[in-house]
């Protein structure tokens, strides 16, 4: 048996791995060299899945034999459809997998991708004062596994991006995370969910002057990324990679399957969803992100009428700026016309970070049972979500189960008041 000292220190060796803040690097080093070894094991033992891989690589085929009209790229599974940035991502991976055919390759190379994005993640965490503990749950999902490593869905690339553009942001430095946003949107066009937060974030800092500046940088960087298809078929480009009007098939969808096809495809459901989208974003904005002693309408106001100035005073937090991104994607998830399964790694990793911003940190005063309870309740919301997102094909009962976990999420944030505008916490760094 092991002495009763050494067990001693153990036991004070694990507590401080899961809840001393001086710990939080080593947690994130072992879960990350964890996940490591858990993603290989994947890799090796785990059946790779095509789904678009092939398409890709027949698109960049086409590409590189030199064609550049849209509307003439198509593959497998369907056109091309995402933007440039897809497209030279792609290109480089067509040459380094031997024009697609080293599906190892790939997969080793999305499984560094996932890695990334875990650490990514774990820094992220940092800046929110998230406890160690939380770490643990970024390696539990199966599904988010088998999109980056078993399915190697271009989503996957996006993602990262924003992850490294919120850092950025965090870390004061909102032209690099623009660029990187920039980046992500270029890949898909999916992360305009993202476009609100962003807005949000520059006027809170800078005002909505130098907010302009930014949303038209973002948009500069489209059109010069695509400048090789906008020479010469600007219009297929444009409505090929930018279609807002695209219709989902319904056999596909992960949210929706609850209401009938009919009603899943009619236009009016489409834009009532939009407008909910947007309702929730403005009762966000009003109430938790540009909240101001004198009405919530005065901080916009004062936007208006002084755009080169922030329109308060009130420092804005790398915590904040976290909870109004991630805010602004499930949202936007929530109100999507229709969700895929590759969809997931859009929020994925966003999820135990807001579960317990808004279940267990504004509780922090309650009893243990209470404590317990919460901790409880944020379990069985990232069960319900990991569940529904691995239920194939999806069903009534996995598609309500998602909504109702979403909602719930959403009503949990908005009346935590994370976001919101106030006196800056000790514990969370100011971004200048």
């Amino acid at each position: 048996m092991m002495p009763a000292t050494s067990v001693r220190r153990l036991e004070r060796l694990g507590r401080r791995l899961l809840f001393d803040p001086s710990y939080y690097w080593y947690t994130a080093l072992l879960v990350l060299l964890g996940d490591t070894l858990l993603t290989q094991l994947i890799i090796r033992f785990v059946r790779y899945t095509e789904i678009d891989w092939v398409t890709y690589m027949h698109h960049l085929e086409l590409y590189s034999l030199g064609e550049r009209n849209y509307s003439l790229i198509d593959g497998p599974t369907g056109a091309l459809v995402y933007p440039a940035g897809h497209v030279y991502i792609h290109r480089l991976l067509y040459l380094i997998t031997d024009s697609g055919r080293n599906i190892r390759l790939a997969q080793h190379i999305y499984g560094g991708l996932y890695l990334i994005s875990v650490a990514l993640t774990s820094a992220i965490y940092r800046k929110a004062a998230a406890p160690n503990w939380l770490l643990l749950l970024l390696p539990l999902s199966k599904r988010l596994h088998s999109i980056y490593s078993l399915r190697l869905f271009n989503d996957c690339w996006a993602a990262v991006s924003v992850q490294a553009s919120i850092l950025a942001y965090c870390n004061g430095f909102s032209e690099i995370g623009t660029i990187l946003y920039a980046g992500a949107l270029s890949v898909k066009m999916s992360n305009m969910l993202y476009l609100p937060g962003i807005m949000v974030v520059t006027c809170k800092q800078r005002g909505l002057l130098a907010t302009t500046g930014h949303v038209a940088t973002i948009f500069v960087l489209q059109g010069f990324l695509g400048l090789p298809f906008l020479r010469e078929y600007p219009w297929e480009y444009l409505t090929g990679a930018f279609d807002f009007s695209r219709v989902f098939l319904y056999k596909w969808t992960v949210n929706w399957r609850f209401i009938p096809e009919d009603v899943f495809l009619s236009k009016l459901f489409a834009k009532g969803l939009l407008i909910i989208h947007l309702i929730i974003l403005l009762v966000f904005l009003l109430n938790r992100w540009f909240v101001d002693p004198h009405g919530p309408f005065t901080a916009i106001t004062k936007a208006i009428k002084y755009p080169t100035k922030p329109p308060t005073a009130l420092p804005v937090t790398s915590d904040s700026i976290i909870v109004i991104f991630f805010t602004c994607n499930l949202v936007g998830m929530t109100c999507a016309r229709s969700l895929h399964y590759q969809f997931y790694s859009w929020y994925a990793q966003q999820l135990p970070l807001l579960t317990w911003k808004s279940l267990l940190e504004p509780k922090r005063t309650s009893s243990r049972r209470q404590q317990a309870l919460f901790f409880l309740l944020q379990i069985l919301l990232l069960i319900a979500v990991e569940y529904s997102w691995n239920v194939f094909p999806s069903t009534n009962t996995s598609s309500l189960t998602l909504l109702i976990a979403n909602l719930f999420l959403i009503l949990s944030v908005f009346f935590s008041g994370m976001g919101q505008n106030r006196t800056m916490p000790e514990k969370v760094e100011k971004v200048s």
